[in-house]
């Protein structure tokens, strides 16, 4: 994806321009946590604090869920295998 230079946002709490790199998105609900590695975002180089595209984060929306019901289902029918790893592509 292209940057512009111009349009790099700040982030409020550390005062300093974003970076736009890959990063890893993470949701955590009821003992399920799902990462998404290799996102392109707006990074703060202090913290590590993530802004995503509008697009991206539909995508994230979608997928997560996807990606957390079926953790679910192994919850529940108790599976030995706990973790996944999935590539497309």
């Amino acid at each position: 994806m292209a940057t512009h230079k111009k349009n790099t946002p700040v982030c409020g709490d550390h005062q300093v321009q974003k970076e736009w790199r890959k990063t890893t998105f993470e949701y955590s609900n009821q003992g399920i946590t799902v990462r998404v590695p290799g996102i392109y975002a707006w990074v703060c180089p202090v913290d590590g604090e993530a802004s995503f595209l509008p697009e991206t984060v539909d995508e994230l929306i979608m997928t997560v869920q996807e990606l957390y019901e079926t953790a679910q289902r192994a919850k529940t029918r108790r599976s030995g295998i706990t973790e996944y790893v999935v590539s497309v592509g």
